[in-house]
């Protein structure tokens, strides 16, 4: 491709956008559609709820955890050719998986396997999606992010039926061709190459630059905060449907409500970053606090009717917190150093991902209900908030929109001993 001096801001981006778009659903559709499958495992493989809750957990720390690698194998051999082996790996892990006979084999084939392939597909599919858009980054990474929504809506109640038909083992055959289709994703992909990219030292310096740049490390603290109890309504919401005497297909229906929900929320969310001035983080604060409340506020929602209401409020403003998450990140660091900061970002966050389902069916096991976890859940949201409001410019009420360049340039440029050798590999 012919260099330019600035993101085009459109042109073979909108393809990535593409390409983004059936990749999250692939990636985090499935994964939040896996609690209509946690039921049917708690069942057939007659073990607790905190047990049969590792399996989501494992997937999505792998594929957090596992960003960096992705990330690393994207610099060197450029993204299309990694997001192809992931999307190979996450189908492998789930066909794998329809033969299991007993729960480590699960951890393994979807947790393992399935989560190692995610991790090479989200993390490069984003960052070469960054590097395209600067103006209209929060739009077109909310457009990536409504496959998320849209999956849900569609896979909770199709999955649902797919277990009525051919049981949990058949549904995850199907399941496995359904991620095949990653490999067509990744094929798109094709990173612009800029003019103006100077040299930022080899990974290790990058990677140690970050680790020296306050608010890059407040922020992740912040995300593994959110990341600990973003993902639990739709991984135990049924079960609490099914402890209100709700029927398996409406529970899952309730999942597509929010899915819904989900799907606008990005949409309006990617344009409002856009269009709103100052810094992204303060609407990102917002609806990180308005999710966390929304959470917290399920045990409390009895006749079908609130819960429905809860079910839209979560799901609009949960949607609406995942486009800035990620838009967030290059007015902290800049597009020069996206591939390794997203990288390590999603392994840090991973910790969250790994431990909040767990415990949130270990509250269930020892309370009998899962007030607690839907608690603790908001807890967790409200607790990352607060740590937003000390990021850089969060106060500034400026007219005009903060661009990334002037934010890289307070952020990154510090007196940071780099890692000699790290320079010389560039």
């Amino acid at each position: 491709m012919a260099r330019r001096t600035e993101p085009p801001d459109g042109g073979w981006g909108w393809v990535v956008v593409l390409s983004a778009f059936f990749q999250s659903a692939l990636v985090f559709g499935v994964l939040r559609s896996f609690g209509v499958f946690f039921v049917e495992f708690v069942a057939a493989f007659e073990e607790q709820a905190a047990r049969v809750s590792w399996i989501a957990s494992i997937g999505i720390a792998v594929q957090q955890f596992g960003s960096p690698v992705g990330s690393a194998l994207s610099t060197k051999f450029g993204p299309r050719p990694v997001v192809m082996t992931g999307g190979i790996l996450a189908a492998l892990g789930m066909l794998l998986a329809s033969f299991a006979t007993s729960l480590t084999h699960l951890y393994l084939s979807i947790g393992l396997l399935s989560g190692s392939g995610w991790a090479l597909t989200f993390a490069p599919t984003l960052a070469c999606l960054s590097c395209y858009f600067s103006r209209r980054r929060s739009l077109a990474t909310g457009l990536a992010l409504t496959g998320v929504g849209l999956s849900s809506f569609t896979f909770a109640p199709f999955f649902q039926w797919l277990l009525s038909h051919y049981a949990w083992r058949g549904s995850l055959l199907l399941v496995s061709a359904l991620s095949l289709h990653l490999v067509a994703c990744g094929a798109l992909l094709r990173p612009p190459s800029l003019a103006e990219d100077p040299a930022v030292g080899g990974p290790r310096a990058q990677l140690t630059s970050l680790l020296h740049h306050g608010p890059f490390l407040r922020y992740t603290v912040a995300l593994t905060l959110i990341n600990t109890g973003y993902f639990i309504p739709y991984l135990h919401l049924v079960s609490h449907l099914q402890d209100l005497d709700w029927d398996p297909l409406p529970a899952a229906f309730l999942l597509s409500v929010a899915a819904i929900s989900d799907l606008v929320g990005r949409v309006v969310s990617g344009w409002l970053g856009d269009a709103v001035p100052g810094p992204v983080t303060r609407l990102l604060m917002l609806w990180t606090t308005l999710t966390g409340v929304s959470l917290a506020l399920f045990p409390v929602a009895q006749a079908p009717t609130a819960l429905v209401a809860l079910a839209v409020a979560y799901g609009f403003t949960s949607g609406a917190l995942a486009p800035l998450a990620f838009s967030v990140l290059p007015e902290l660091i800049g597009t020069r150093r996206i591939y390794c900061g997203l990288g390590l970002l999603q392994m840090i966050e991973s910790i969250g991902g790994l431990l909040g389902p767990p415990l949130s069916g270990y509250l269930r096991d020892v309370t009998g209900n899962y007030t607690a976890s839907f608690v603790v859940a908001g807890a967790f949201l409200l607790s990352g908030s607060g740590i937003l409001l000390t990021l850089p410019h969060f106060f500034c009420f400026s007219t005009t929109t903060s661009r990334p360049q002037d934010l890289v340039t307070e952020a990154l440029d510090t007196k940071v001993p780099l890692p000699k050798e790290g320079l010389e590999e560039d």
